[in-house]
């Protein structure tokens, strides 16, 4: 049946891919189907023998095609809707959770879904709204980490249908370990994908490029019929932000890079005015080396007034760096 099923999509994806493009050749419908050219022309072979008006045009630009008026009987969508719909098919949630080539394939049924007098209109409407770039404005490449395809299917089918899941985790600084757990629902966040689950009655939060291998046990999950994710990802961020070895730091900083500095910080716990117009801040960070990194990336603009061990890591960084460019003068 799943073969049957991923063979009837494909044929689907095949028709949107004609209705589109208008001809196409047996090697660039198999590039976007992600199959062989034989598969490509088999496909062809049943959708002539269902009845598809689907021709062969031999030559250099040839291909593919189907006869002028055939239209498939797809729910229509009004221009917004699939605007909508197009618009979110550009984000890497769909990626993240190994849905990729399935929203590949939808997007192909918005597009033709749409009437004919506005169809051209929504796709070039989409093509000018970028969503999260891989690089921002200073080119830095934004990291967006790798999820076997078997592993996150295999997640993503326990967490739909309720049941309890074994996963071979590879936690920060230990060997990979078994364990089952009880998912809950899966988020992304800045391209990063995380299973929410409960193990033994406790709350757990697991990173998904950290799963090595999944699979789906028949038992069925111990949870919630009902969950709001959207709070529960919040309680547990909060509990994320407010455990571990946090600091607390007093800082001074140009007005100007206030917000920068307050954006790495966990809390604000007072704020002032000195004389001089620089602001006096007491911050709440992670950890020791959250802070030491927050306030590096300030330079001049901020200066750390307590404790003492982080004005000692800084000014043995700022050392070492006057160190290694002084041996060249």
């Amino acid at each position: 049946m799943y073969c049957f099923c991923m063979r009837a999509d494909r044929l689907v994806s095949l028709v949107l891919l004609l209705r589109r493009h208008g001809r196409l050749s047996a090697v660039a419908l198999a590039r976007e189907l992600e199959v062989s050219t034989r598969t490509v022309l088999r496909d062809i072979e049943a959708l002539s023998a269902a009845g598809v008006p689907v021709y062969a045009e031999r030559g250099r630009h040839g291909g593919f095609a189907l006869l002028p008026g055939f239209r498939t009987e797809l729910t229509g969508l009004n221009h917004d809707e699939a605007l909508a719909l197009l618009i979110a098919g550009s984000r890497h949630g769909a990626q993240a959770f190994g849905l990729g080539s399935a929203l590949a394939s939808a997007m192909l049924k918005v597009v033709d879904a749409l009437p004919e007098s506005y169809r051209d209109t929504a796709a070039g409407a989409a093509d000018r709204l970028l969503i999260d770039p891989e690089t921002d404005l200073l080119s830095r490449r934004l990291v967006t980490e790798e999820v076997p395809d078997a592993v996150v299917a295999e997640v993503r089918r326990a967490v739909l249908a309720g049941h309890k899941l074994l996963i071979h985790y590879a936690a920060v600084d230990q060997a990979p370990k078994w364990r089952t757990v009880d998912p809950i629902g899966l988020v992304t966040v800045r391209d990063q994908g995380y299973l929410l689950a409960t193990r033994s009655g406790e709350d757990r939060t697991y990173r998904l490029s950290r799963v090595l291998a999944a699979k789906e046990l028949a038992e069925p999950a111990q949870r919630p019929d009902r969950v709001d994710l959207d709070r529960a990802w919040q309680e547990r961020s909060t509990r994320f932000r407010t455990g571990g070895d946090q600091v607390a730091v007093l800082v001074r900083v140009d007005p100007a890079r206030r917000e920068d500095l307050v954006s790495t910080a966990l809390a604000v716990r007072a704020e002032e005015a000195d004389s001089d117009g620089w602001l006096r801040l007491e911050l709440t960070f992670q950890d020791p080396r959250h802070a030491e990194w927050a306030l590096w990336q300030l330079a001049t603009n901020a200066e750390a007034l307590a404790p003492q061990w982080l004005r000692t890591s800084l000014r043995n960084r700022a050392t070492a760096i006057a160190t290694c460019y002084g041996a060249f003068s």
